[in-house]
């Protein structure tokens, strides 16, 4: 609540003892428009985390960044915002937030558990890895782009690696679930790369590039384009970076390497991002750059945990990843978990499925509404036209017998 206050400054021992104020008439009044009668310091900073789920052809999310701009006004309301890949990186695109933390999609899961910790960090040392499979020009390309992003952004992209055999990638949609998947077929190389440059160069951040099959033919991608369908791409990305963070435990992000796509006049915003260069590693870069690093929750002291979000907002039929689970299910100190209908996908995970008790609303407009209301301590319930009701009574054997008054309508 915004407050405007008419009168003189507080003296400065005021917060140590109470006593009489210093009547002088000389001092000067004063006019302030503050947001809070107590500064910040007198309240836990409000934590949120946004999940799109990779692969599953969300509304908002699915596409190449398109859920970035829901991050940034979600960022604007809430002290911490907690999301991944997914939803941050916009290919060639990508957007600076100092209240946002960069979270792999495995370490998400293991942070919901309560067995991980996020440690903010001032500035990551980031390798790059780039898959043999790679040709020379693509590579050069790539090495431009990294190039680039240290001298015109500052990146600490401190040196780079290359794989000892190509990594083989294959990518397809289940038939049965409708996600995209895949596997690398040599994930023993990548995993050799990754150790030695660890070992060598004392990185603490992973960027992998691998070569991605060019199917411009492929129907999935077309439809991709048109902001239609899922993103055939992201579901072995996923298993790339997870392959990576549950071995080293240390944040790493993926980009495909692909050659660039023909025109096309009926390519749909949601998918432009991914169209306008040679390479999607610029957003790569910039989020691993200032990623949290990852702790086993036991040790850490100053890092951030799972008990510490304060909400959750997830599409409505989302609901049953890891993460998702861990946090609807938690014992004590349950996040509020706020569902968007609009952003639906290619699971049925519903909340009613699964037993979760969830705020539902119709759009990201209503989603950042009810993260205000929850932020500033109230019901947002009370927003809406008889959203409260008759306090509820819970019997007790000292109450079992007590006579409860009736109450009557509005």
């Amino acid at each position: 609540m915004t407050s405007l206050n008419l009168g003189r400054s507080f003296p400065a021992g005021v917060g140590r003892r109470l006593g009489r104020l210093p009547q002088n008439s000389a001092t000067p009044m004063r006019i302030s428009c503050s947001s809070s009668l107590l500064p910040n310091k007198f309240k836990r900073a409000y934590t949120s985390v946004m999940i799109v789920p990779t692969g599953v052809g969300a509304a908002i999310g699915g596409y190449a960044g398109d859920a970035l701009p829901v991050a940034r006004a979600l960022a604007s309301v809430v002290d911490c915002l907690i999301s991944h890949p997914n939803v941050l990186n916009a290919a060639m695109l990508y957007w600076p937030m100092p209240n946002v933390l960069y979270v792999e999609g495995y370490a998400l899961d293991r942070f919901a558990q309560g067995l991980w910790a996020l440690e903010p960090v001032h500035q990551n040392k980031v390798g790059l890895v780039l898959d043999y499979g790679i040709e020379e020009d693509l590579r050069l390309r790539h090495l431009q782009v990294v190039d680039a992003t240290r001298a015109s952004l500052g990146l600490p992209v401190v040196e780079y690696t290359v794989t000892d055999a190509a990594l083989q990638v294959e990518k397809w949609v289940d038939p049965k679930t409708g996600k995209s998947t895949g596997r690398i077929n040599r994930p023993d190389s990548l995993l050799r790369a990754v150790d030695a440059f660890v070992e060598r160069s004392g990185v603490n951040a992973i960027a992998v590039v691998a070569r991605f099959p060019d199917d411009d033919d492929d129907d999935d991608l077309d439809k991709y384009r048109q902001g239609k369908g899922v993103d055939v791409l992201a579901g072995v990305e996923a298993v790339i970076s997870h392959l990576v963070v549950q071995k080293f435990g240390i944040p790493c992000a993926h980009a495909p390497a692909l050659l660039p796509f023909p025109a096309s006049p009926r390519l749909c915003p949601k998918s432009a991002a991914e169209e306008i260069g040679y390479t999607f590693l610029p957003c790569v870069l910039a989020g691993l750059s200032s990623a949290p690093q990852y702790s086993l929750s036991g040790d850490s002291r100053n890092g951030i945990v799972g008990c510490d979000v304060d909400s959750v907002i997830l599409p409505i039929d989302a609901c049953g990843g890891d993460a998702a689970l861990a946090f609807a299910t938690r014992k004590t100190k349950r996040p509020l978990i706020v569902v968007v209908e609009e952003n639906e996908t290619v699971l049925n995970d519903t909340p009613e499925k699964l037993g979760i008790s969830a705020v539902k609303v119709s759009n990201y407009w209503e989603a950042i509404g009810v993260i205000a209301a929850h932020k500033a301590g109230i019901d947002p319930n009370s927003l809406r036209k008889d959203g409260i009701t008759f306090i509820p009574f819970t019997s007790s054997s000292i109450q079992s017998n007590a006579v409860l008054p009736h109450n009557s309508l509005c």
